[in-house]
């Protein structure tokens, strides 16, 4: 499993009228959340996008269970479950300390800049099945 944890801190801007994080932004914070587990796999999105590798979102979707509210200090983990091959898979869970905010999940595929559904780097894959290998041992 790949696994990495953002913190956040609500910012004011994102908050509705009523106070409570307009929903829309927690896909922000998931995209913050992956690109974090790329850094942490020791592939930048950055140095994928410059080699021609795009990741867009194919599906996404969400769950809130408890308001985020300004200034709020949460944690967004993301999860890859299943060793990616063509299609990635990252499931979410926002946090304020214990309570659980909100789950999500956001499908993935490796994209030429023309639009064709492509493999994944060589060194992506070792790095993913290294990583799959030492959480599975």
């Amino acid at each position: 499993m790949l696994l990495s944890t953002t913190e956040i801190r609500v910012r004011y801007a994102e908050t509705d009228m009523m106070g409570v994080v307009y929903h829309a932004n927690y896909f922000t914070w998931f995209e913050a959340a992956r690109i974090q587990l790329l850094d942490d796999l020791g592939l930048p999105y950055r140095e994928l996008d410059k080699r021609g590798y795009l990741l867009p979102v194919l599906e996404c979707e969400a769950k809130f269970i408890l308001p985020a509210r300004f200034d709020d200090r949460l944690s967004v983990q993301v999860r890859i479950e299943e060793l990616p091959i063509a299609r990635i898979e990252a499931r979410y869970e926002v946090k304020r300390e214990e309570d659980t905010l909100a789950t999500g999940r956001t499908t993935h595929a490796f994209m030429s800049p023309e639009g064709r559904i492509i493999r994944p780097p060589e060194e992506f894959a070792a790095k993913a099945l290294e990583a799959f290998g030492k959480t599975e041992g």
